[in-house]
């Protein structure tokens, strides 16, 4: 039997709860889900590769069907890796809408066989992103209520 594979991509930079939340309902969906974080050498990070690797590890430990991996390059190769056939991805407003549009167009033209999946975040996650977060640390201000 071929499995559901799914990846959830992302900078989680931190792992918000609305990211954990996103997780959650996406769990049921597939048969396994990995939770990939994207490394940009060119892009400046708040926390540490392996910080948030072993953030996110911790908090999905008791998830049976998550697997945690850091990643660089096409999303679309490590699909491709891993014999994952779906992109996970979070929508929090038109915004987000247009931008994860136009990525999952372009993961189509070089990739067809993979499909992206837009989820709509729950409306009391729609405010938190992991900028806010980023700024709120900062700014030295207590930010533990939007983190895992």
């Amino acid at each position: 039997m071929n499995k559901r594979i799914a990846v959830f991509p992302g900078s989680f930079d931190p792992f918000t709860i609305g990211h954990m939340a996103l997780l959650k309902r996406t769990i049921d969906l597939f048969d396994r889900v990995v939770v990939a974080i994207g490394i940009n050498t060119q892009k400046k990070c708040f926390w540490s590769p392996e910080d948030r690797l072993a953030a996110i590890k911790q908090a999905t430990k008791n998830m049976g069907n998550v697997d945690v991996v850091t990643y660089s390059g096409l999303t679309t190769d490590l699909c491709r890796d891993l014999g994952a056939k779906y992109i996970v991805r979070g929508v929090r407003n038109t915004t987000d809408f247009d931008y994860e549009r136009t990525v999952a167009d372009n993961n189509r033209l070089i990739a067809p066989d993979i499909e992206t999946l837009l989820l709509l975040a729950e409306p009391k996650y729609a405010a938190i992103s992991s900028s806010l977060v980023r700024e709120l640390a900062a700014f030295g201000k207590d930010y533990s209520n939007f983190i895992v």
